[in-house]
């Protein structure tokens, strides 16, 4: 499904100012994790963000994820306090762990491991021909 203009500008929008608060504003909240906002997905009346999360440096990842989950009214106050101006209302937030890099991780591995002639093989039998 192709988002609206709207939905874009907004998705990008909160993803920039949810990744400052994390960056600034609530950088000891979550120990040591650095945690990066990959994508932000805008519901079609803008009312609901599903959030999708980069968390690098976590101990545990889980653990980081519950507390960001504790945690989501008070970023939801902070979002609010930057973006209220710009907006009728605050977009209820949804956090999801982005595994996009771990299974980019574990393809690469999978990959690695198989035995693959090479390339020359094949062509070296085709120039006979």
């Amino acid at each position: 499904m192709a988002a609206g203009t709207r939905q874009q500008k907004f998705s990008r929008l909160i993803q920039k100012d949810l990744g400052e608060i994390f960056q600034k504003d609530m950088n000891n909240a979550f120990g040591k994790a650095f945690i990066t906002i990959t994508e932000v997905e805008m519901s079609p009346d803008l009312s609901v963000a599903k959030i999708y999360l980069s968390l690098m440096l976590s101990e545990n990842p889980k653990e980081t994820m519950e507390a960001i989950q504790l945690k989501k009214s008070e970023i939801r106050k902070h979002l609010g306090n930057r973006i209220g101006k710009q907006v009728r209302i605050v977009p209820e937030l949804i956090f999801y762990m982005d595994e996009t890099l771990d299974q980019a991780n574990r393809i690469d591995s999978i990959l690695s491991k198989l035995n693959i002639p090479p390339a020359d093989e094949e062509n070296g039998d085709n120039e006979n021909d």
